[in-house]
């Protein structure tokens, strides 16, 4: 071994023996953001926007190195500004990371959420009810009648469903069929399903800005794909035109699904887990409810 190399090796060992356990935790927690991160441009069509910016900085980077004086002044001018921009364009992305961390369990509790159903009988709700959605999205698909249903999950949609018609209503394909049947007054809008029951109908969805939807697809997908980026909800959605079922989460269309797929996602996806999985968040939250008083 070299003098240099020896050199070197003796300098990684101090280093890693100066490394304290908060350092290696702190590598974790940036990594896991970093990753994370990454994921989300990656489902969205904030890909094309972060290649950009990476452009821009690596441009900067070259004017810095180079001493370009004009072109740095030039990126400094657009950076100055760059972190409200930022907000801006990635509005949709941060409120749904934003509400990720807000619908994150701490020891088992799920903070600020008003709803309390025992889990049994949501999970007996929500199982009898994507059997009804995909035996109606079926039936639709197959008259080629456009229909928009819309799941809530964590994010309260409460503002989405004063835009339509009250509901209380169990979900059964022939309530959802009637609803979508061309002929009645409510078969434009959307439906929200929340705890497996039917709430509103005839409701306002946000329009996705998405620029990579296809011509093919209509206003419902773009409100679906939009009310996708705004919350955490799951949509599923049948086209008028084609018949094709569709389902939107996360930013995210997935087209193209017959009855088998679609139940396969709403259970894994709407579904809450069997009771003996939240046993243990149970206790948890027995213990801090004791506490709390």
């Amino acid at each position: 071994m070299t003098a240099s190399a020896q050199n070197a090796w003796y300098l990684f060992i101090n280093r890693i023996k100066a490394t304290r356990p908060i350092d290696i935790i702190d590598i974790i927690v940036v990594a896991f953001i970093i990753y994370n991160v990454i994921g989300l441009i990656r489902q969205t069509h904030t890909a094309q926007l972060a290649k950009g910016i990476l452009v821009l900085i690596a441009v900067y980077v070259v004017a810095y190195l180079t001493d370009m004086r004009m072109l740095k002044y030039l990126i400094n001018g657009v950076m100055s500004f760059g972190l409200i921009a930022l907000v801006v364009v990635f509005q949709p992305e941060l409120r749904r990371a934003l509400e990720t961390v807000g619908r994150t369990n701490i020891f088992g509790m799920q903070l600020f959420r008003s709803r309390s159903i025992a889990t049994g009988d949501l999970r007996s709700r929500w199982q009898n009810a994507v059997v009804a959605i995909c035996d109606a999205a079926e039936r639709l698909s197959d008259t080629q009648t456009g229909a928009l249903i819309v799941l809530e999950r964590q994010t309260n949609l409460s503002e989405i469903i004063k835009t339509g018609t009250m509901f209380d209503s169990d979900v059964n394909s022939e309530m959802l069929c009637t609803i979508f049947y061309e002929g009645t007054p409510l078969h434009d809008g959307a439906t929200v399903i929340r705890d497996g029951r039917i709430i509103s109908a005839g409701c306002f969805l946000p329009l996705s800005n998405n620029l990579e939807i296809g011509k093919d697809m209509g206003t419902r997908h773009r409100a679906a794909l939009g009310m996708s980026e705004n919350s955490d909800a799951v949509i599923v959605v049948v086209s008028e035109e084609t018949g094709i079922i569709s389902l939107a989460k996360n930013g995210v269309l997935i087209r193209r699904l017959d009855r088998q797929n679609l139940f396969n996602l709403l259970d894994s996806d709407i579904v809450p887990p069997p009771a003996e999985e939240n046993k243990k968040s149970a206790w948890y939250t027995r213990l801090w409810r004791k506490n709390n008083g």
